[in-house]
């Protein structure tokens, strides 16, 4: 762990300066199984090299998150994240119940949920919890209970994501010899259309394929992201996106130890798309907001009009009732959000 916070402690040094930013995301992992004294070294490098974007804007403006395991997080990590500027929390519960749990190998209890939120609402403002539906075994009730449970909890914000089996994970072998078997996309579907009307009967508002929040309370920095706008990215795997340049850093952890601390970059790919590449991919990830795609936002961003880029996939598109056109902009209906990556595959 220490030898990893100096290879990261390095990468971050290549910025030269303080870089201003509006918000910050520790995630892609769990930094809260770091213990005390290494998390606040974490924190400390962090503060050292990003600043808000307007110094008069903390804490009330400026977007601070961090990915916490319910399991390992406790007062004391809660005191020294509040410390450091964190503002929300992102709880990963998954499910509130043991036997779902279990499939999911996760090491916590739904017990550790509520006492996790408990710490965390007495220093940080908010709160987001992630669930997970279409785990073997799960029932339409089992997810019924599991969305009126995270609704109880008062969390600002929720995000509900479809279980996906990445290659070489322990649940893609087991599916792959058959010891677990998937639900069918029927239930799937039914259980995402089930997350989308109670959630809305709770007063929260989706404003991305699989997020919602509160009024007021969306992640300012998964925005960036559905945006297709400029973000940094550092640690083993990050993804930056720079002046155009995308960039992604290697998932081996002693790769990226090796690379560091020679003074060697990370990354491992990169790419500058061309204007139009650049411009299909903000019509993919913002048709992804519930927002959608507003015309004169697109063409300022991009140089490009969207009508003159996509208009005939557009027009089949809203033909077939899976986008609407409010003419201001567009975006997907409830029928095209059941579908969206296909429908999206159609603009790139």
């Amino acid at each position: 762990m220490d030898l990893y916070l100096e290879a990261l402690t390095a990468e971050l040094a290549t910025l030269g300066k303080p870089q201003p930013v509006h918000s910050i995301f520790i995630g892609g992992g769990t930094p809260t199984y770091l213990d005390c004294r290494r998390l606040e070294r974490l924190l400390m490098e962090i503060r050292r090299w990003f600043v808000p974007m307007d110094q008069s804007s903390e804490p009330r403006d400026f977007e601070f998150s961090v990915e916490a395991n319910p399991g390992n997080l406790d007062g004391e990590k809660v005191k020294i994240l509040a410390n450091h500027g964190v503002t929300r929390i992102s709880l990963g519960s998954q499910s509130f119940h043991p036997h779902l749990l279990r499939v999911l190998e996760r090491d916590h209890l739904p017990g550790d949920v509520f006492r996790a939120i408990d710490v965390v609402k007495t220093r940080i403002p908010r709160v987001s919890l992630d669930l997970i539906f279409g785990i073997p075994g799960q029932t339409l009730v089992d997810w019924q209970r599991d969305l009126e449970q995270a609704v109880a909890l008062q969390p600002d914000h929720l995000s509900t994501y479809g279980l996906t089996y990445e290659k070489g994970t322990r649940l893609w072998k087991q599916r792959q010899v058959g010891e677990i078997h998937p639900l069918d996309e029927d239930t799937e579907l039914a259980m995402y259309l089930q997350a989308l009307d109670f959630l809305e009967s709770a007063d929260f508002e989706q404003y991305e394929i699989s997020n919602h929040a509160r009024p007021g309370k969306r992640c300012r920095h998964n925005q960036v992201y559905w945006a297709n706008e400029a973000y940094f990215g550092f640690g083993m795997g990050a993804a930056r996106y720079i002046e155009g340049r995308r960039e992604l850093n290697t998932r081996s952890i002693h790769e990226y130890i090796r690379r560091t601390m020679a003074g060697q970059p990370a990354a491992f790919q990169s790419e500058v798309l061309e204007p139009e590449d650049r411009a299909r991919e903000t019509i993919a990830l913002q048709l992804r907001r519930s927002d959608g795609i507003e015309r004169r936002a697109f063409g300022n961003q991009t140089g490009f009009d969207l009508d003159d880029l996509a208009g005939p996939a557009l027009a089949h598109q809203i033909n077939l009732g899976l986008i609407e056109d409010a003419g201001t902009g567009v975006r997907l209906t409830r029928k095209g959000k059941c579908v969206a990556d296909a429908v999206i595959q159609k603009f790139m």
